[in-house]
């Protein structure tokens, strides 16, 4: 694995390119005992840095978040995305009206105005993904990893900075 050192915007590019139309996304965060992760619907926002999930107030999540802000969001399709990041809450009503959608009226049985729904704001600070490839990549990949060759130009596991 290497970091790759773009810059902010090309970096905030590849991140939006490798999760763009994956629907859902594991969002980990510490509780008392330790990690705790579970399934998010992500928002339909062009990700600029930020990622967004719409939640209510009496899930642990909301709690851990206060306890601990730091957070880590996965995403897995034809690559594998890790996201490091810190959690915010934010309960503007606005926000939550332009990111509302009716799946929510029945998934969370209210409306965007109630006052127990709120969004959690991730700002993406690094990400490290790993590409699918093809076969042939693969294999080299591989091949080169177990005779202890460099595998950086091949760019299948890169870690970007998103700070």
């Amino acid at each position: 694995m290497s970091t790759t050192h773009h810059s902010h915007e090309e970096a905030v590019e590849t991140v939006r390119k490798l999760i763009k139309g994956i629907d859902m996304a594991m969002l980990t965060t510490i509780s008392e005992e330790g990690l705790v992760s579970r399934p998010m619907k992500t928002q339909e926002v062009e990700f600029d840095g930020d990622l967004w999930f719409l939640t209510k107030k009496n899930t642990s999540k909301f709690g851990e978040i206060l306890y601990d802000p730091r957070v880590n969001v996965v995403y897995a399709d034809k690559s594998y995305i890790s996201i490091r990041g810190t959690a915010e809450i934010v309960t503007d009503v606005n926000k939550k009206k332009e990111l509302w959608s009716a799946g929510y009226d029945t998934f969370l049985k209210t409306s965007y105005d109630d006052p127990a729904v709120i969004l959690i704001k991730v700002h993406a600070e690094a990400a490290e993904y790993w590409k699918s490839g093809n076969l042939a990549e693969k294999a080299v990949y591989m091949f080169k990893r177990m005779t202890g060759q460099d595998t950086d130009g091949l760019n299948l596991n890169q870690t970007v900075e998103l700070e």
